[in-house]
């Protein structure tokens, strides 16, 4: 069975095909769906779809790149992430590469994000783009190994890997991976320990190979397991098992049905 760590169902490019995405995740044995919060105004939705849905889960948070907004707090991020299907904090991050200017902001939000999953004791899913050292810098500076968490859509070297790994984080592979010059992202899913990595699709986006430029979907995530298991030289069946396991062993609050 496979795990997609990272999708947003809530996107109207997939929420209007929910019953036809849920019945392709039934055919290629995806098995659990962890929907991601990128506002607070949208995460009743992402509820609703982990409410609703015995297999899949939600996230709370702000995405780094949703500036001029009311701020979350601790406070506020702590209260809505008590719900019980609720079993991470984020997308949350930094992103250097769509903003630029002053981004004190954006390191603020991400200090409130591990800030509240210290306080409520679940993981952080870290989204950072062109920002990997001030991203790893607050990360160690707020102790945010002390929940540890998953570097979502991972795109970095081997160096940052090793470093989240050291801080307890896993780390996941989205369809980028199965991309024919993503050479640095390969090198990465051949060396990381298999009981650190994840895999998603971030659906709606990144399409994996044979899909690439379509409409991403959970049920895609097949091809991301097959492509690392390529690279690795071991079987799907292996990184599905490892993969799953990783899923479940970090987001602990997440209840197997």
């Amino acid at each position: 069975m496979f795990v997609d760590s990272h999708c947003h169902l809530n996107f109207p490019e997939l929420q209007a095909n929910l019953p036809s995405i849920k019945q392709a995740m039934l055919e290629n044995d995806v098995g659990y769906a962890l929907c991601i919060s990128v506002t607070l105004p949208d995460f009743p939705q992402v509820l609703a779809l982990a409410e609703s849905n015995s297999h899949f889960f939600a996230s709370v948070g702000v995405h780094p790149d949703y500036e001029n907004i009311d701020e979350p707090s601790v406070d506020g991020l702590v209260a809505l992430a008590s719900h019980p299907k609720v079993i991470a904090i984020g997308e949350t991050g930094l992103d250097y590469f769509r903003l630029t200017g002053d981004l004190a902001w954006q390191r603020e939000r991400f200090r409130t994000h591990i800030r509240a999953a210290i306080a409520c004791g679940k993981p952080l899913v870290i989204h950072t783009r062109n920002a990997a050292e001030d991203t790893l810098q607050i990360m160690t500076e707020e102790n945010a190994q002390q929940v540890g968490g998953v570097m979502h859509c991972f795109t970095e070297n081997i160096d940052i890997a090793m470093r989240a790994i050291a801080l307890g984080f896993y780390i996941s592979f989205s369809g980028i991976v199965t991309f024919k010059n993503a050479r640095t992202i390969k090198e990465v899913a051949q060396h990381v320990p298999l009981n650190r990595i994840l895999i998603e699709t971030d659906s709606p986006y990144l399409a994996p190979v044979p899909y690439r430029g379509k409409i991403n979907q959970p049920s895609y995530v097949k091809y991301v397991a097959e492509e690392i298991a390529a690279l690795r030289g071991i079987s799907v069946e292996a990184v599905a098992s490892a993969t799953t396991e990783n899923f479940f062993r970090l987001f602990a609050h997440a209840k197997a049905s």
